[in-house]
């Protein structure tokens, strides 16, 4: 069985109770898994619950069709079909599920609510991301890097934008490898400093900064799921934050843009970032499938 499996945490809330060992494993499975082209039967008969308070193209499809390609199941549950919080207690939806299905991919606004379906559920629970992390993204970022440079130790990925979920999770996984973090975030939408810190990260409220040098330029949107109230005042917040190709241009030649998708142009960035010569951007998208089997195995089988 391709998934047989080191000694692994139960669930993936974020890389809190992972160390090195564990990450370096997952991502070999899934050079494994991407370079056989591999489909298997290993998960058959098995069905994953896609927990969803936010809708997805990129983490509803790479979990479905990795669960259809490992010979399993996944059963999608909307927040109009559930409920989570309002019409159910997430202790409850937890013990429910725990009956019916062998895994829990939960998509969601607070990261309180996955810990309380781990607390609760004796089934793998996974985070398909909170407001705080998303540890599937961090995966596919790590083995596009690896695709492009042929692993990650003493590399410098500049971040420019917002302090966010994502961010968080390359800030948590980046000293396991020995990736090395630049942040640059406008004034007061900054990371957690604990989360620098423990990343030895450089950070500056410069991109140029940031991305001068830098083997990789990563951004995400400036505007998330929940956030649109604050759409008009961050615009303006980020005003100079754009990764468009002036910004590009102070990498090193060798340099590669990332966005975890979706992209919204003329904000963040720019469609010449996206589909220029250094975009990686797409790599990263389909690595989120051979990344989410290799999780799936590890958890499930």
């Amino acid at each position: 069985m391709v998934g047989d499996a080191l000694t692994r945490p139960k669930d993936l809330l974020d890389f809190t109770f992972y160390g090195k060992r564990e990450v370096e494993d997952l991502l070999a499975l899934a050079e494994t898994l991407k370079r056989e082209r591999y489909r298997g039967e290993d998960l058959k008969g098995k069905v994953l619950a896609l927990l969803f308070e936010k809708p997805s193209l990129r983490t509803r499809t790479t979990l479905e069709v990795a669960m259809l390609h490992l010979g399993g199941h996944a059963v999608y549950l909307d927040q109009k079909q559930v409920g989570i919080g309002e019409r159910e207690p997430v202790r409850d939806i937890a013990k429910n599920l725990e009956r019916f299905v062998e895994g829990i991919a939960a998509r969601v606004y607070r990261h309180e609510t996955v810990e309380e379906l781990a607390r609760h559920a004796r089934i793998p629970v996974i985070n398909a991301l909170s407001d705080r992390a998303h540890p599937l993204q961090a995966l596919a970022d790590l083995l596009t890097l690896k695709e492009a440079f042929g692993g990650w130790e003493g590399l410098e990925v500049a971040w420019v934008g917002d302090g966010n979920n994502v961010l968080n999770s390359l800030l948590e996984v980046a000293p396991l490898v020995g990736l090395r973090v630049r942040v640059a975030t406008p004034r007061g939408y900054e990371p957690d400093p604990a989360l620098v810190q423990k990343a030895g990260a450089l950070f500056t409220h410069s991109p140029q900064e940031a991305a001068l040098g830098a083997h990789a330029l990563y951004t995400d949107v400036w505007t998330s799921m929940g956030q649109e109230a604050e759409r008009e005042r961050r615009l303006q917040d980020f005003n100079g934050f754009q990764v468009n190709g002036e910004l590009l241009r102070l990498l090193r030649p060798e340099g590669i843009f990332l966005h975890c998708l979706p992209a919204h142009y003329g904000e963040e960035t720019t469609e010449e970032a996206v589909h220029g010569p250094r975009s990686r951007v797409f790599d990263q998208a389909e690595n989120r499938l051979h990344t989410a089997k290799a999780v799936l195995l590890r958890l499930l089988s």
